[in-house]
């Protein structure tokens, strides 16, 4: 089965817009990356306006697919701004087994 990986950011209300621009800005390095990596079935990237919150949700074949992300040069540096930005990443990185699909 498929595996799921995801990633959430909080951050301060009054920090939204700046994190909505870093986080539509970020598809042109990430988009290319994450392309060249095996295994991913789709990625999504998405804020919550109402709870601050940022999310990367990503589907890899496998796990070890799903790992690469770890070591994705683009998305370290993404996230080195992302926490000057104010982004607090809720930790760790969490990869699931999919039990079942609807």
């Amino acid at each position: 089965m498929p595996v799921v990986r995801l990633s959430l950011g909080r951050f301060d209300a009054a920090n939204y817009e700046t994190i909505r621009k870093l986080l539509d800005d970020s598809k042109e390095t990430l988009i290319p990356a994450i392309r060249a990596l095996k295994g991913n079935r789709a990625y999504y990237v998405g804020i919550d306006s109402e709870n601050n919150a940022m999310t990367n949700v990503s589907v890899w074949d496998t796990r070890i697919d799903a790992e690469q992300m770890a070591a994705l040069q683009p998305m370290l540096s993404l996230a080195k701004i992302f926490i000057n930005a104010g982004v607090r990443f809720e930790g760790p990185i969490t990869n699931h087994e999919i039990l079942w699909t609807l």
